[in-house]
């Protein structure tokens, strides 16, 4: 017989684990279904460069030529991101009837943040940020989210995965969870959500092979800004996988006079420009990293030249546009409007970079790894995340309304206590 739920979550990303916490300390019998597996982070460079290099199910090409990767494993993306806690537009939420403020700061509960302390700073970082003050740039520390107790200076390893626990992802959350009652499965594929008369009544999912159903009195999408759309569609959720955004970077490197140590945390600092529309980051990298880019860039001479690279990640906001198939694929142009902002951003970067002492300046190809916006407040879901169909909701970057260009896993953990308080006050049936 089918087990029986209140809620079923597919995905564990930061706004499914966040919201299966939630709804598992308030009671709920939950089911937390990850498509990705839970080896062991161990941040060596070919378990990270694993997780988003599979073409056609971690990194997709568009028809823009930019390359867009995602990871999969439970925690999602998080476990290779950079830690930057961001705060949320407001405002763009608001217009659609929603208040994060208060589910942020219970994010922070969950998931403390805080800018670095100043012992964790590399010169790298340090260096860049000289050059932007002495240009005018309002150049801040970013929060963090990363334990600086467990924080291992001269590691390098936060793009690949954290191994030794600093770097606070949605897996310590999902984790936590099922701490907390949750079931948590792992390397489960979630294909469709069942429904009935107009209301979710469980899933489908493929697990080990086999082909199984679980019932539940709600059902979450959180598969992610590609993963929930190809859910819907092959759900019948009409209008989900439409247009949306993947917010476009380019890093900019630099060679200065002096050799760096390796191991440096990226994104110590940042500013946004709202003149450009571009959010400026410095951006140390590991070498295996930096080498993909450089040779991408058709700058094989400078992979030698690694401890001397300064690099500065330059991210705009794209308009919504193009879809996400049913085969969770994506198609997006890159408009000569988002490759305009996004060279002026990069001027911002080389002006700085220039102003650090770095010479033999070169830029990455264009890549993404945020994409959100496809199944929008608004549009495919309401106020309460809901779709159209009774019960069936989402929760994760997909859902929000418009164009972003900041990092968004704040503003997603957010979303996951958000629904999670909104389910907990009505009785799941």
């Amino acid at each position: 017989m089918n087990k029986k739920y209140d809620v079923i979550i597919a995905g564990a990303g930061p706004g499914g684990a966040s919201a299966a916490l939630a709804l598992a300390r308030g009671g709920a019998k939950v089911l937390l279904l990850e498509r990705g597996d839970s080896a062991p982070v161990k941040g060596t460079a070919v378990q990270g460069l694993g997780y988003i290099s599979t073409p056609g199910k971690t990194l997709f090409v568009t028809d823009g030529l930019v390359a867009l990767t995602r990871a999969l494993t439970l925690g999602g993306s998080s476990v290779v991101y950079h830690a930057v806690a961001y705060e949320p537009d407001y405002a763009l939420f608001d217009r659609r009837g929603i208040d994060l403020r208060p589910h942020v700061a219970a994010a922070r509960a969950d998931s403390p943040c805080a800018p670095l302390p100043d012992r964790l700073i590399g010169p790298r970082a340090r260096k860049i940020a000289a050059g932007a003050r002495a240009l005018g740039y309002s150049w801040e520390k970013l929060e963090k989210f990363i334990d600086p107790a467990c924080c291992r200076p001269g590691c390098g390893n936060c793009a690949f995965g954290c191994p030794y626990g600093a770097k606070r992802t949605a897996r310590d959350l999902a984790l936590a969870a099922a701490a907390a009652g949750a079931e948590l499965v792992t390397g489960g594929l979630v294909k469709r959500v069942l429904v009935t008369g107009g209301r979710a009544r469980g899933v489908e999912y493929v697990l080990k092979g086999k082909t199984l159903n679980a019932e539940g009195g709600a059902v979450i999408a959180a598969a992610g800004g590609l993963g929930s759309p190809e859910l819907l569609l092959n759900s019948g959720v009409p209008g989900a996988g439409g247009a949306f955004f993947y917010d476009p970077f380019v890093v900019v490197f630099g060679s200065a006079e002096e050799k760096f140590p390796p191991g440096e945390i990226p994104m110590a600092f940042g500013a946004l420009l709202p003149e450009s529309d571009c959010f400026l980051s410095d951006l140390a990298l590991p070498r295996a990293y930096y080498s993909v880019l450089a040779a991408r860039a058709g700058r094989p001479n400078k992979l030698a030249a690694y401890p001397r690279q300064l690099g500065i990640m330059v991210k705009t906001r794209d308009e919504l546009g193009g879809s996400v198939s049913a085969a969770g694929r994506p198609a997006k142009p890159f408009t000569a409007a988002e490759k305009a902002r996004l060279a002026a951003g990069c001027a911002r970067a080389e002006e700085v970079l220039a102003a650090a002492g770095a010479r033999d300046i070169f830029r990455s190809w264009p890549m993404a790894s945020h994409p959100g916006g496809a199944c929008a407040v608004g549009r495919v879901t309401d106020a309460g995340l809901m779709t159209k169909y009774k019960n069936l909701y989402v929760c994760d970057a997909s859902v929000i309304p418009g164009r972003w260009g900041r990092p968004p896993a704040l503003t997603v953990l957010a979303l996951g206590r958000y629904l999670a308080g909104r389910l907990l006050s009505q009785p799941l049936k």
